[in-house]
């Protein structure tokens, strides 16, 4: 193949696996973060440099690409693993010792742990623990990528793992942290617990459209019943499927590819933002409220907004940020924020979520956070969806911190020209 045949696959900008082929039969595949960035590379001037002399011959022996397309990385990694599994292509496996490689096993017993193993490690550790699988996926070949995704997996489907002793009545480390729904203590039944590894499998299947399916029953059912807790819980489930947080993974998968820092220049890989409101006045006159970017955990000040604040009654902190988070969304030449942080309470958050909701339901569903201080004004809580905060919690700290500093900075300055220009001659 040529590089002018690629340009006319029109590969999207989105995560998902990628075949190389020859007659049918695939030579080599491979995930990616963009599918269109990462099978360009492979027709770059430098290849044999920055992947070596066997996928230079492969590429010239292919006669097609093809790919699928995936909703995140994550699922990317996971159906990466099944396909050179299922079809063992000679580039992905000739000359490489995949019983090194690791590979994830979920137990058959009464509250099944998921472990990660080294596949030559695997019988030895069956047999000393007497232990049986009923499930095996992978191999996976890099560590680090299977550890991020595992990271993710867990605040989705948190469960038992190797730490976690079934009924020893005191929370293992994992409860205490959010990561065991409480096999430990007892707090969860044998079969709310089977739901949760049955979608875990489906997850590493591929089959997320059925989970998703699965998961929505549940949390209908579990209405019905008047169960809310649990319904709220697999609510939250839900939605942390639907918005996957594998940044770390894409991250990962940059270093790891030959000529990362060539494609880390060139890949518009959509950082994760999160947009900070903050409203300041003085005695409740010259209102202001401002907006601060923070981008993969980087301020972005470029993208910072301010907003003279007109309309609403004098004092009103709520009513300030409703109306300036409406001018925001107003504006749709700006790209969406992919999360939202007011600075206050419980009231705070509903003003802002209700605000959102009404402008761009059902089209979009933008998490809404705040951050709670005492009264020496320090962060003492994060109010939102826990799948929501878990990994962002120093992201939102510094956006919150960002913006409380940047509306005191605007409106000393709407102040100073304020007094400067209705002072006395």
């Amino acid at each position: 193949m040529k590089v002018q045949d690629v340009a006319k696959l029109k590969l999207p900008n989105a995560p998902g696996v990628y075949f190389f082929k020859e007659r049918g039969k695939i030579l080599y595949l491979g995930k990616a973060a963009s599918l269109r960035d990462r099978v360009r590379s492979y027709f770059a001037a430098d290849l044999i440099e920055s992947r070596g002399p066997r996928i230079v011959e492969m590429v010239a022996k292919a006669g097609s690409i093809g790919f699928k397309r995936t909703g995140s990385v994550l699922e990317a990694f996971l159906l990466e693993a099944n396909l050179i599994k299922r079809y063992q292509p000679p580039y992905n496996i000739e000359g490489k010792d995949d019983k090194s490689y690791n590979c994830v096993i979920i137990t058959d017993e009464a509250f099944p742990q998921i472990l990660v193993v080294r596949q030559h490690h695997l019988n030895r550790i069956l047999h000393t623990s007497g232990l049986a699988c009923q499930a095996i996926f992978g191999p996976f070949p890099y560590d680090s990528e299977l550890k991020e995704a595992m990271k993710i997996i867990r605040r989705i489907f948190p469960h038992r793992d190797g730490c976690c002793e079934s009924g020893a009545g005191r929370p293992c480390f994992s409860r205490q942290v959010g990561l065991c729904p409480g096999v430990c203590t007892g707090e969860v039944s044998k079969r709310e617990y089977s739901r949760t590894i049955g979608h875990i499998r489906m997850l590493f299947e591929g089959k997320k459209t059925g989970l998703l399916r699965s998961l929505a029953r549940d949390m209908h059912s579990y209405a019905v019943r008047e169960e809310f807790e649990q319904a709220a819980a697999v609510k939250r489930s839900l939605f942390a499927l639907r918005h996957i947080n594998d940044i770390a993974l894409i991250k990962k998968e940059k270093r790891f590819f030959a000529g990362s820092l060539a494609e880390e220049r060139t890949n518009p890989q959509r950082p994760f933002r999160i947009e900070a409101f903050d409203v300041a006045h003085f005695a409740g006159s010259s209102t202001v409220g401002v907006m601060t970017v923070v981008e993969d955990g980087l301020a972005t000040k470029s993208e910072y907004r301010t907003f003279r604040v007109k309309s609403v009654a004098k004092g009103s902190d709520i009513a300030a940020l409703k109306e300036i988070l409406r001018r925001r969304l107003g504006h749709e030449e700006w790209r969406l924020p992919d999360m939202i942080v007011v600075d206050g309470g419980t009231a705070q958050k509903n003003a802002a979520s209700a605000v959102v909701k009404s402008i761009l339901a059902p089209l979009d569903d933008i998490p809404v956070v705040s951050v709670i201080k005492d009264k020496h004004h320090r962060p003492r809580k994060i109010l939102g969806e826990w799948c929501v905060i878990v990994g962002r919690e120093m992201d939102i700290l510094r956006a919150n911190k960002e913006s409380h500093r940047f509306a005191l900075s605007f409106h000393r300055k709407v102040r100073a020209v304020s007094s400067f220009r209705f002072s006395p001659l």
